[in-house]
């Protein structure tokens, strides 16, 4: 007789989609009869609730499903491009769980005032979803936390009090840096993010983890804070050294695109005499000539995961919640026409 697995009191959401080897808004699409999920993904999950013996809670099930279901979506990015993904993310997956969006943005870059985020709270939500850099700034944190608001963040680092979705920045910067290096060159320029961000220092950690491997790398640093403007300063300052790199690795696309700007300005060739590379992978990426070789972070699949991990959240408030406190997706290299080998360089 085949033995079966023992039913598993006070089985989880995150516990079946475990088991299923799927997300837990996959799994929560398949127990509210929403479509966009595969035949054999639906067994799948079936199979694991059975198997788990697990019951959705009735009332949480009414709150992730109902109208009343309000999310606050609290962001102050200056990249157009990567919070278009962004927000297309949330769109989807709010959709498809039926929850209403509250949006708040903070002007000029900066995050909202404590006003600002206290009137939101006050309008009455289930929970708050934080768009980088916004899980990393204090204030906004603090306001939030006194007042018991469940939170989820993309791109933080070190939030116990938040659920956070990211890639691994470090290792993505790493992998750029070794591709740089694999086609030659050994005149690097880096143009550090905002440096109030985690996410900056992990990825200039992975870039100078790359160039300590191979020895005999020039570096030069320029500060930038991952917006455009910064991006055209950062790049005549690399580009008006005596021995100006014939590569540049920019933190984000909006900064690369501003770099091959100015190398275009000063009529040089990319990638024929500088090769720029970007991190991202959003429209600006493919929106200029020549197109970036950049980092793919999935942003839009950040954003539905971190939303979905919220409303899990949300669902087993008053129980204990098995949601991961941090989700780490994967990235690649996405190699474009805007890099290329050193021989077709200026040289060394």
């Amino acid at each position: 007789m085949e033995k079966q697995d023992r039913p598993v009191r006070g089985a989880t959401i995150v516990d079946v989609a475990a088991r299923a080897g799927v997300s837990s808004m996959t799994v929560s699409r398949v127990i509210n009869g929403r479509s966009g999920v595969s035949a054999e993904t639906r067994a799948a999950v079936e199979e694991a609730i059975k198997a788990l013996a697990y019951t959705p809670n009735v009332a949480a099930r009414s709150l992730v499903t109902s109208s009343e279901l309000r999310i606050g979506i609290i962001y102050s990015n200056p990249s157009a491009a990567f919070m278009s993904e962004f927000l297309t993310g949330v769109l989807e997956e709010s959709s498809a769980r039926g929850a209403r969006l509250v949006l708040l943005k903070g002007e000029g870059g900066r995050p909202p005032s404590t006003q600002e985020v206290e009137d939101l709270i006050g309008s009455g939500l289930s929970g708050v979803l934080l768009a980088p850099p916004l899980g990393e700034a204090p204030e906004v944190l603090r306001v939030l936390r006194e007042a018991g608001v469940t939170m989820a963040a993309v791109g933080a680092y070190q939030s116990p009090e938040t659920i956070s979705v990211r890639i691994d920045d470090r290792a993505a910067a790493y992998e750029m840096t070794c591709h740089l290096l694999e086609l030659g060159h050994r005149r690097i320029g880096f143009v550090l993010g905002n440096p109030d961000q985690a996410a900056s220092a992990e990825r200039m950690a992975g870039f100078y983890a790359a160039v300590r491997e191979t020895g005999g790398v020039e570096v030069q640093v320029a500060q930038g804070d991952f917006t455009y403007a910064s991006g055209l300063v950062a790049g005549e300052q690399l580009l008006s050294t005596e021995r100006p790199p014939t590569a540049i690795f920019a933190s984000n696309d909006d900064m690369a695109a501003a770099i091959v700007s100015v190398a275009h300005r000063r009529h040089l060739d990319v990638p024929g005499e500088l090769a720029v590379v970007g991190f991202d992978d959003t429209t600006a990426a493919v929106t200029l000539w020549p197109p970036l070789t950049t980092v793919h972070q999935p942003v839009r699949q950040l954003a539905s995961e971190a939303l979905g991990l919220l409303i899990a959240e949300i669902a087993a408030r008053g129980g204990k919640s098995r949601v991961p406190r941090e989700m780490i997706l994967d990235h690649r290299i996405v190699a474009r026409q805007s890099a290329a080998p050193i021989g077709a360089s200026r040289g060394s």
